[in-house]
């Protein structure tokens, strides 16, 4: 059974809508605080039912669910998983993310800022290279990390992990966040088959240091973070011989994976 559609995990339909433009202006959040859950399907669409504060939905030619693909980049090393494997605090992330629906594709380097708090820079690309970094792809790489984390990858950057899900997105208009939901998430290594979770979907919160209403409402109902991230929790989830204590509770208690249709 797989997870349900996105648009099917709790009233999201009847919700009013916000455009993409409103939504980048009011809660764009480059720079944030990410709280990610894993939560079954049936209890998040009951705790997105029970959800009071007014919330939008980003709507865009009238489709409220929208399909990314996301390649990682890493060394034959795997610095980049290493670095989160083991907490270090100069730890990034390299990977191009597709909006598929549009077409639409971004590099983008993310790392860790003051306080644990998310910094991702990005610039257009094109999706006929998402698979690979470009002369100026790397480049921007280099720059970025020099910068951010005073240190580049020594080795050749190569796809390591690509992953595929569909995500609705909310807007919490009371404390300017957004928050989305993602369903029918894939993961797969190159080369080998593709791995969905099942029967949960993962849901994000982005807000500035203090916990949004949302996150408060998912910890009055026993819903608490979980340590979780698309890249290096599904790297260790399909490559058990790689260290993954970070993981290990999301990965025995949380992420039960079955083989993709």
């Amino acid at each position: 059974m797989s997870a349900a559609p996105a648009a099917a995990v709790g009233n999201l339909h009847l919700l009013p809508p916000v455009g993409l433009e409103e939504l980048n202006a009011e809660a764009a959040l480059q720079t944030r605080v990410d709280r990610k859950y894993v939560v079954p399907t049936r209890l998040a669409r009951q705790l997105l039912d029970t959800f009071s504060t007014g919330m939008r939905v980003l709507e865009m030619d009238g489709a409220r669910s929208f399909a990314y693909d996301s390649v990682y980049f890493d060394t034959a090393t795997l610095d980049s998983y290493l670095l989160a494997a083991h907490g270090r605090r100069r730890r990034y992330k390299i990977r191009t993310r597709t909006y598929v629906d549009s077409a639409v594709s971004f590099l983008e380097v993310k790392t860790e800022g003051a306080r644990e708090a998310t910094v991702k820079e990005r610039i257009p690309y094109h999706p006929e290279d998402r698979a690979r970094l470009t002369a100026e792809g790397l480049d921007n790489v280099r720059e970025t990390l020099t910068a951010a984390v005073e240190s580049v990858p020594t080795g050749r950057l190569e796809p390591v992990l690509e992953t595929r899900y569909h995500r609705t997105t909310l807007y919490l208009p009371e404390s300017g966040s957004r928050a989305t939901i993602d369903t029918d998430v894939t993961w797969q290594r190159p080369s080998h088959a593709s791995w969905v979770l099942a029967d949960a979907v993962i849901l994000e919160t982005k807000s500035g240091s203090t916990a949004g209403p949302l996150d408060r409402h998912l910890w009055a109902h026993g819903v608490r973070p979980s340590r979780i991230s698309k890249f290096a929790t599904g790297m260790a989830a399909l490559r058990p011989d790689l260290p993954a204590n970070r993981w290990n509770r999301t990965l025995r208690r949380s992420l039960a994976l079955r083989p993709a249709a």
